[in-house]
């Protein structure tokens, strides 16, 4: 089945919140340190840190800083002093950002409620100093704006299960993406990987499923650059939308179809029960693609036993394994 590296083994490479890692780099000389990306997702991945206070050229420890006035361009404030920070920390964004297009990053972990890394929620107070969790920190929008489609979280809402497997998912696939057609942009590669990718997409959007199909079968028409960039866009906007049971259940029995002659008739009936009890979230969505990877490793059908759907991540990780 499709390994969830890249072809050549290698690792995906996120950007993350330097303190997230546990290095001492905060404005109080402290961190917070988040065991599941080190420990756990950690093993899976390289980590870039980023520490946009500290790579500026600020101190540890240094004054907290806050930001003010509007939402859509706040100013970076030091909370007690009242210098701005704004432009020192934009200038230091702009030459940190084109040295992360080397870095080939697939995704990126920020660090929640931060004024320079808060990628949503961060307080900005007005004229009256009165605080809306309505901001985004200066380095993260400007981040984000600079890579709008590519995978970012905070450590925050990574703590939401879905969330979670929905990010990792998304790196994961984008890294086997970039592998596929990695120094040979040719149409059979690309070919080769929307094959074997055709029900992960589609436990996220059936819509662009079509849309990226159609995109490739008239891939001759299309310039390569614009062909590559334009699935690349579609890839990742079909991930970003929930794999919800209902999708995930309509996959699996679309699956079930490439077997159905070799299925018994109790068989056939255990599956289509099982998928029932985990679309009325009775069963985490692990247990209908086990039988389903059961009976594909059975009775091997050359359509299923390479698609990405089956194994789009670590199992180590148990994304699957919440109801």
């Amino acid at each position: 089945m499709t390994p969830t590296t890249g072809a050549d083994g290698g690792k995906p490479r996120l950007g993350i919140s330097t303190c997230l890692l546990g290095q001492n780099v905060r404005y109080d000389g402290g961190h917070t340190h988040d065991r599941f990306l080190t420990d756990t997702f950690g093993s899976f991945v390289e980590w870039v840190p980023v520490c946009p206070e500290v790579e500026c050229g600020l101190p540890v420890p240094r004054e907290p800083m806050h930001l003010e006035g509007d939402p859509e361009d706040p100013r970076l404030m030091t909370i007690r002093t009242h210098v701005d920070m704004t432009k020192r920390m934009k200038r230091w964004a702009r030459k940190r950002l084109k040295e992360l297009e080397g870095e080939d990053l697939v995704g990126y972990v920020f660090k929640s409620k931060s004024p320079s890394s808060g990628m949503e929620r961060v307080k900005v107070f007005d004229e009256n100093g009165v605080p809306r969790k309505i901001g985004v920190g200066i380095f993260a929008r400007a981040f984000m704006q600079h890579f709008p489609l590519l995978p970012a979280e905070d450590e925050g809402r990574l703590h939401d299960p879905l969330i979670r497997e929905n990010f990792i998912e998304r790196i994961f696939c984008l890294r086997r993406y970039r592998d596929a057609v990695s120094g040979r942009r040719t149409r059979s590669a690309l070919v080769g990987f929307h094959s074997t990718h055709k029900l992960e997409i589609m436990a996220h959007s059936p819509k662009i499923l079509r849309e990226m199909g159609k995109l490739v079968a008239h891939a001759k028409e299309h310039d390569t650059a614009e062909l590559f960039e334009t699935y690349e866009h579609l890839l990742l906007e079909a991930l970003r939308l929930g794999a919800t049971p209902g999708k995930n259940a309509n996959v699996i029995q679309h699956a079930m179809g490439y077997f159905k002659k070799d299925l018994s008739g109790d068989e056939k009936q255990e599956m289509l029960e099982i998928i029932d009890r985990y679309r009325e979230g009775h069963f985490p969505l692990v247990v209908p693609v086990t039988l389903l990877s059961h009976y594909v490793r059975k009775y091997a059908p050359s359509y299923l036993i390479e698609q990405s759907y089956l194994n789009p991540h670590p199992v180590e990780l148990k994304l699957r394994n919440h109801a």
